[in-house]
């Protein structure tokens, strides 16, 4: 999850820089008084999330992969944490009722 995070910060940081460039070569409009920083960021942002979407795609199925399996094996922990508990509870009341 860590690699895919870095890989979509790239590409935003990649596209902030392409908006800048445009933005301070006259060609793409500038933000209105002091919020030129905020309209990059935010057009960097619209920019980035569709390509993220497309070239990301591999990376993003991979974690998904990677986390259903952690969460099958907390699961399966869990499952297992309770059958024990059950065996516990088991053998005490039956050693209660002999006594």
């Amino acid at each position: 999850m860590l690699r895919y995070t870095l890989m979509r910060l790239g590409i935003l940081a990649g596209c902030f820089m392409v908006v800048w460039g445009l933005v301070y070569s006259g060609i793409a409009p500038r933000g209105l008084g002091d919020s030129n920083g905020l309209w990059m960021i935010l057009l960097a942002l619209v920019i980035s999330a569709p390509i993220s979407f497309v070239v990301l795609r591999k990376e993003r199925d991979r974690a998904s992969v990677q986390i259903v399996q952690r969460v099958d094996r907390m699961k399966a922990n869990l499952d297992a944490n309770r059958s024990q508990e059950d065996v516990a509870d088991d053998t005490s009341r039956a050693q209660g009722q002999t006594s």
